[in-house]
C-alpha cells in the first residue's frame, strides 16, 4: 500500500538526442527526474497536498507522477508538453496533462481549460491553477517533457 503523497512538484525539460528513448532521457534529466522510475498515475491530488520544489528523492526509487511528453525528428518543428495542477481550498485538486507540435502557449490554454473542465464536471471550486510547460525546437531527434511528481515527506 502506498502512502498518500502530501507534496507536488511541478517541472519542465527538454532535450535532444540521437534516439527518441535518449532524448526523453535527456529532457527527463533537465527536469530534474532522470534518475527516478515514474509510474504514470491519473489526475486527482490529494487534499491539502503542498506545491513544493521537487525535494532530494534517492535514484532508482519508483515516484508516481503525472507527466506529458512530446518527441520529434523534424528538425525546425517547435514541440511543447504542459502540466497544469487545479487547487481546491475545500477538497481535493486535479492534475492535466497535454503535449502538441507547437507553442507552450498553446498548451497552456488547453490546459488551463481542462482543469477548469474538471472542476465544474465535479461541482468543486477552483481556488488555484499552476501551469508548468517545456518547449523546445528540434534539432535532430528532441523531447519536451512537463510533470507533476508525487511524494510524500514525513512530517
Amino acid at each position: 500500500m502506498w502512502s498518500q503523497p502530501n507534496i507536488v512538484s511541478l517541472v519542465k525539460g527538454s532535450g535532444e538526442g540521437i534516439t527518441p528513448l535518449n532524448a526523453f532521457d535527456q529532457a527527463l534529466l533537465n527536469a530534474g527526474i532522470g534518475n527516478l522510475n515514474l509510474i504514470k498515475v491519473s489526475s486527482i491530488l490529494p487534499a491539502r497536498i503542498k506545491l513544493s520544489t521537487l525535494p532530494e528523492i534517492e535514484a532508482g526509487s519508483l515516484v508516481p507522477a503525472v507527466y506529458s511528453s512530446i518527441i520529434s525528428n523534424v528538425a525546425g518543428e517547435t514541440i511543447s508538453a504542459c502540466v497544469g495542477a487545479g487547487f481546491s481550498n475545500d477538497t481535493f485538486g486535479l492534475l492535466y496533462e497535454y503535449s502538441h507540435r507547437g507553442e507552450a502557449k498553446t498548451a497552456e490554454e488547453v490546459v488551463h481549460k481542462m482543469i477548469e473542465e474538471g472542476f465544474k464536471m465535479r461541482k468543486i471550486k477552483i481556488d488555484k491553477i499552476i501551469l508548468v510547460s517545456a518547449e523546445h525546437r528540434v534539432e535532430r531527434v528532441g523531447c519536451a517533457v512537463a510533470a507533476a511528481i508525487l511524494w510524500r515527506e514525513n512530517a
